[in-house]
């Protein structure tokens, strides 16, 4: 196939979808479609999951490059039953209709026999041989942004049903429809398996990396740690607090005088060394007595909502400013000279140190970490702060050069997440035609 543009074009009678090719349609959802409904939270929510049986998609299932089960939760038939008007066939479409990820759709499988869906996901049904085609339409950045455009007057993101019905939609011939569809269907499948091995690149680079980190600091630079110490944190330094008593206008005001600088939960969730761009602000008065971080703190994350994060460190090595720690996260401060912040970190940072801290973990919608836990945890470490210093050094090194071409290879998967967008977008809007 190649690709050109229409001979002529038509004016869409649609403002924020602009021209057409002059022989094709434009019908609104409700004219297309030969059903539409809506999902509900069953009664007793999420008491009525059990392990297996119907899949019940949420709007965490629902992408734009398709259903996500894998995490999916489930239903009986007897609940199931009950929700007649939102079950599922193959090849419906799905929409989030709530929330921050509003507008995403995808097709329901075929390789699904039925499912549900709870109540901030709407379906529309098609006629089998026409669904193609639209689901392309729905997921293009010019519907995405309509959709962002007609709810961005209301206070809480959300779509209604009678909107939805109401987006036009412009229609090729049946021939050409199946021609757009099939044409999209080769390409986005080439950039996915392209997407794909890119992921797989970075899921090995970040396992290397963290390799690299747990034999350097568990086995040194030359495999010798008879003469290691063990320590437990408490007797190299002491724990203290981030902020308390503050509400939420507290922070990032604008041109406040007592504005400090403070880090954010996310700072230490994403960094190894403390990133000093990525600060925010919090009122602070003079008289307050809370406790300012210092260069070679080292920080924890002590509360999360999963436990992917919980007892994250982040060390910071420069010096740095008036600045505060927040409330779900404690510092570390050393007061053992022998003792080398950076290392400490990456050995706190290791997997089996990892696993410890995780093991600690306690709650059900937050996890937490008590104090006591912490400090009382167990380190060994090599006898001098030169030896640890030189294993932080080659690690610094080596996690530099891997953290470079992760984040070139996430550069790329984004150019080809823009590429597919972008040609989605202009084959069904009609910028470009597809011929065979």
């Amino acid at each position: 196939m190649e690709i050109k543009k229409y001979t002529n074009y038509k004016d869409s009678g649609i403002k924020w979808l602009g021209e057409i090719p002059e022989h094709w349609e434009i019908k609104r959802i409700k004219d297309a479609i030969t059903k539409i409904g809506s999902g509900v939270t069953p009664k007793g929510g999420s008491e009525t999951y059990v392990d297996e049986g119907i899949p019940f998609i949420r709007s965490q299932n629902v992408y734009n490059d398709g259903l996500k089960i894998d995490n999916v939760s489930f239903i009986t038939e007897e609940v199931h039953n009950r929700m007649k008007n939102s079950q599922l066939k193959p090849l419906d479409i799905l929409i989030n209709i709530t929330g921050a990820s509003i507008g995403r759709t995808c097709i329901f499988p075929e390789s699904v026999k039925t499912a549900n869906i709870n109540q901030h996901i709407i379906y529309l049904r098609f006629k089998k041989k026409k669904v193609d085609y639209p689901a392309y339409y729905l997921k293009s950045s010019t519907i995405q942004e309509y959709i962002m455009n007609i709810q961005a007057g209301s206070s809480k993101e959300a779509l209604n049903m009678s909107q939805i019905l109401n987006i036009g939609l412009p229609f090729p011939a049946p021939e050409e429809q199946t021609q757009i569809a099939n044409y999209l269907d080769a390409k986005t499948t080439g950039i996915d398996k392209k997407i794909k091995l890119l992921k797989q690149k970075i899921k090995h680079f970040k396992a290397y990396r963290k390799t690299l980190i747990n034999e350097a600091v568990t086995r040194g630079l030359v495999n010798e740690v008879s003469n290691w110490i063990n320590y437990r944190l408490k007797d190299i330094g002491y724990l203290y607090s981030g902020l308390s008593g503050k509400s939420g206008n507290d922070f990032n005001q604008d041109n406040n005088p007592n504005n400090r600088g403070f880090i954010p939960f996310t700072n230490i969730a994403n960094n190894t060394y403390l990133n000093q761009n990525h600060l925010g602000t919090v009122a602070i008065k003079e008289q307050e007595n809370q406790n300012q971080v210092k260069k070679n703190d080292i920080f924890f994350l002590m509360s999360s909502e999963g436990y992917e994060d919980i007892g994250k460190s982040a060390v910071l090595i420069d010096d740095i400013k008036e600045t505060y720690l927040n409330s779900f996260c404690k510092g570390f401060r050393i007061t053992n000279n022998n003792c080398e912040a950076s290392f400490i970190n990456y050995l706190l940072l290791s997997d089996s140190y990892r696993q410890n801290m995780l093991v600690e973990g306690k709650g059900f919608t937050r996890i937490n970490l008590k104090m006591e836990k912490v400090n009382n945890f167990s380190i060994i470490i090599p006898p001098t702060k030169k030896e640890q210093q030189e294993i932080a050094d080659y690690l610094d090194v080596k996690t530099t050069t891997i953290d470079k071409i992760v984040k070139n290879i996430e550069t790329q998967i984004t150019t080809l997440k823009e590429l597919r967008k972008t040609l989605i977008n202009e084959v069904v809007t009609g910028k470009i035609k597809v011929t065979v």
